[in-house]
């Protein structure tokens, strides 16, 4: 049995009000991939119990981005300062005509150091060639929920393909991997098309992960359309009847909150504040979602936000609610961290295992250094966390009760290497011919 023992750390932890505070001078123990114990420190260890020094460090659950291209990282700058509909049709789609299944493969990587880096241990990923994110997770030591996109375009014959993956890897890695079946959405997928996606979550015990109501236009065009919203949609096809998990989700009127709420018991929605303020997707009513019960998990997008950081997220949506509200009361700064942590887990259907420091949660646990400037005064660590905190404040990361990042040093991947592959295909990948997408966005 493998023993280890965050020694002398602050931990971000459930406390009497239903709420998070933070525990200070604290021992975590770790037994194999689980948390064993969180007590006060000082009692004396027992022999072999392998020591992480945890003074002036702030231990949080391992963050979790519930929604991300992870390989898109390879696109960083190329879709710049454009319309939604012009960042698919002129740029992303154009581009990923290029992609090879090791341009994938390297790109994940870059992607994943980023989130180690930063904290985040857990990825819910939506693209394309998922046999090589998955190996790159599986290396990486890292969490991962992974569906390959299908598109209506594609055929039957694809979606099999993208099922025969879910099927695949589910549990893989050791069990960090888990697996989706992911239609990119209601404006890319017919009906036909949605209703065999949820026969296959049904047959493998899986869900589904997509794009829905990113933003008002799609959806006011879904109801002149077809006279429904695509939370409607998604209802009529059965989709939310398997467990779901709704990307971005800003383009949600009051009747679909009330349809998803009915769901709320298996349907989540992934929130990327940076990638609606960059896009200009318009605000998340996530003050109603949590109102009615709908889990809600934080999330970065990825090429359309520039960076995997979700410290940057966490301050970015709590910001952005309460502009919003024009009320600097609204989602303060308990229900941000709630957000960030048990309610990412939730929104993936991992609440109980994931997003919590505390005895028989899984050992995800990253450790945040507290000595710079910007922490000091420490009047409020909370406070801290949400409106300071950086990605290079992160010190360790464990995933599964394995140290992957220590002293900010990767121990599982090759940092230079992954920097290298991904420099000497830039020329390539940056290529883009409109006429080659294979798609056209239309709301």
């Amino acid at each position: 049995m493998t023993e280890i023992c965050i020694r002398d750390c602050h931990a971000l932890v459930p406390n009497e009000q239903g709420g998070l505070g933070v525990a200070r001078h604290q021992d975590i123990l770790i037994q194999d991939n689980r948390i064993a114990a969180l007590r006060p420190t000082g009692e004396p260890l027992a022999s072999g119990v392998t020591v992480v020094e945890g003074q002036r460090m702030l231990a949080l659950p391992g963050l979790i981005n519930t929604h991300a291209h992870v390989a898109s990282v390879l696109f960083r700058g190329l879709a710049e300062d454009v319309s939604l509909e012009r960042w698919f049709n002129d740029f992303i789609w154009p581009l990923e005509t290029h992609l090879t299944p090791e341009d994938v493969y390297w790109g994940a990587q870059l992607g994943l150091i980023e989130m180690i880096e930063a904290g985040v241990t857990t990825v819910a990923d939506h693209s394309v060639f998922m046999d090589e994110v998955a190996r790159a997770v599986e290396a990486a030591g890292t969490r991962a929920r992974l569906g390959w996109s299908a598109f209506s375009s594609g055929g039957y014959a694809a979606l099999a393909e993208t099922a025969a993956f879910a099927e695949r890897w589910k549990g893989g890695a050791g069990g960090r991997i888990s697996t989706c079946m992911a239609p990119f959405s209601p404006y890319t997928c017919d009906d036909g098309l949605l209703r065999a996606c949820v026969g296959h979550a049904t047959r493998l015990g899986v869900g589904i992960h997509l794009h829905a109501a990113e933003e008002m236009n799609q959806t006011l065009a879904s109801v002149s359309r077809r006279d429904r919203t695509p939370i409607q949609v998604l209802q009529d096809m059965g989709v939310l009847s398997v467990p779901t998990l709704i990307a971005h989700g800003c383009g949600l009127l009051p009747q679909d909150v009330e349809l998803l709420a009915r769901h709320r018991a298996h349907v989540g929605i992934a929130h990327a504040p940076k990638q609606a303020l960059k896009l200009a997707l318009g605000v998340a009513p996530l003050r109603a979602l949590r109102k009615s019960g709908v889990p809600v998990g934080l999330a970065t997008g990825t090429a359309s936000g520039n960076t995997l950081e979700l410290f940057e997220s966490l301050r970015l949506m709590a910001m952005l609610q309460k502009h919003d509200a024009l009320d600097p009361e609204v989602l303060p700064i308990p229900e941000a961290l709630d957000i960030a942590t048990r309610g990412s887990a939730s929104a993936l259907g991992l609440g109980t295992e994931l997003g919590v420091l505390a005895p028989g949660a899984l050992a995800d646990i990253v450790l945040v250094d507290t000595r710079g400037t910007h922490w000091h005064p420490q009047h409020d660590l909370t406070a801290g966390l949400v409106y300071g905190a950086r990605a290079s404040d992160v010190h360790t990361v464990l995933v599964n009760g394995r140290v992957l990042l220590r002293d900010r040093q990767l121990l599982t991947l090759d940092k230079e290497r992954v920097l290298a592959e991904v420099v000497g295909r830039m020329e390539r990948l940056a290529r883009r011919v409109p006429e080659s997408r294979p798609r056209r966005y239309k709301p």
